[in-house]
């Protein structure tokens, strides 16, 4: 419990959170690396050169500074926050580090502002909240750990198959190099994959793109033009390699209901739409499954959707390619617009709407799903990156 002059002092640095956090985060990102550069494998350094990871870090801070005396407004946030740290592998030991990192970059940025009474509240509060994700995250290890085929940390695995699905995109099939069981998972989460690219460390979250239930556990990698991972993974890893997976983890998976269901994607955000696909298809719950790519060319998994949806009624496809080339046959020309979508929607817009891509389709998509009256406690989504906000204009 946080005393009452550290919670005063903890929301009096609001303002200056909200002026200087960013600056404050980016500061704390440079000295983490430099102090403890082993810390640099938790994290995508692309995410750090677009400015996205220190300013999803910022509004985290402020988001907890400004709620810092009823925590229970941050419910929502903390279960994405603490699922991401367990599927990197993040552990006790890790948090003085970034507390001491955190605490110094503070000072750096504020300076005689950030007085000793301020550091020691802002101390108080951050051994409160490295308290509250340790022991929830540690729970997820051992829970994971006790299941069937379940573990923690690394695990070695073989690539069983490697197949080309798109002219950019390519699927790697894993089993476990020591012939045990595999942990079953819910459709639409993901693993982290461990690699070595150059001498450097990487670890990298990719959706399991199949159903749950199978020997193997599947990826499907975007080549990225600057991606190290993907890049990597696309050239040198190939059947008969291991590596190293942590077990699989994530938030955006698909509840129990019964109503409509719509899965929307963009791009490589087809790969835990695929997955959720395979998981419900046979349920006779109605599925729209809208897709939008460049053109054929790159669009994954276009024939097994296809085959899926001539084996089960209930499950409709649609396509959007924004430039097509001539004989790639499209449902729809351009890209998924608000009536596209709300023509595949019953009247009473009573469904579940999961949509994954690149951030402006999500953004329009977030926007969209919203002027059509879709409930909001109904729409899901996820970042393939940092968290951000999809409130704003598409």
């Amino acid at each position: 419990m946080l005393s009452t002059q550290t919670i005063i002092l903890v929301k009096a640095t609001v303002p200056v959170l909200q002026q200087y956090g960013e600056q404050i985060t980016t500061h704390f990102y440079q000295k983490l690396f430099s102090d403890y550069p082993a810390t640099r494998v938790y994290f995508n350094q692309a995410h750090q050169a677009a400015g996205t990871q220190p300013r999803a870090l910022a509004n985290s801070i402020l988001a907890y500074a400004a709620n810092i005396d009823r925590l229970a407004a941050l419910k929502d946030a903390l279960p994405a926050i603490i699922q991401k740290h367990v599927s990197l592998d993040i552990r006790p030991e890790h948090y003085p580090i970034v507390g001491r990192c955190l605490l110094s970059a503070i000072k750096d940025v504020l300076g005689d502002a950030a007085t000793d009474e301020i550091i020691a509240a802002w101390g108080e509060a951050y051994q409160q909240l490295a308290a509250i994700l340790i022991g929830a995250e540690e729970q997820i290890y051992r829970d994971r750990a006790a299941l069937t085929g379940g573990w923690r940390g690394p695990r070695a695995f073989r690539v069983a198959r490697k197949e080309i699905e798109s002219s950019v995109i390519t699927s790697f099939y894993f089993e476990p190099v020591d012939g045990g069981q595999l942990m079953t998972f819910a459709a639409g989460q993901f693993i982290s994959i461990l690699l070595t690219v150059d001498g450097q460390a990487l670890r990298r979250n990719y959706s399991l793109s199949d159903a749950p239930d199978k020997a193997y556990y599947r990826i499907s990698v975007k080549r990225e033009p600057n991606g190290v991972a993907s890049n990597y993974l696309h050239d040198y890893v190939n059947v008969g390699d291991t590596v190293e997976l942590l077990a699989p983890s994530g938030e955006f998976v698909l509840t129990e209901a019964t109503r409509p269901l719509v899965l929307l994607s963009g791009g490589v955000g087809i790969t835990p739409a695929i997955s959720m696909l395979n998981a419900v298809a046979a349920s006779g719950r109605q599925i729209e499954f809208i897709h939008a790519a460049i053109n054929g060319k790159v669009h994954a998994f276009r024939e097994h959707v296809e085959a899926i949806a001539q084996q089960y009624p209930n499950v409709r496809p649609y396509f959007v390619y924004n430039d097509a080339a001539a004989d790639d046959a499209p449902h729809a020309h351009g890209f998924v617009t608000q009536e596209i979508l709300g023509a595949r929607l019953p009247a009473n817009r009573d469904v579940d709407l999961y949509f994954l891509g690149p951030k402006p389709f999500m953004r329009a998509m977030f926007q969209s799903s919203k002027q059509l009256g879709i409930p909001p406690q109904q729409i899901k989504y996820e970042f393939f990156g940092p968290l951000e906000d999809l409130n704003v204009a598409a």
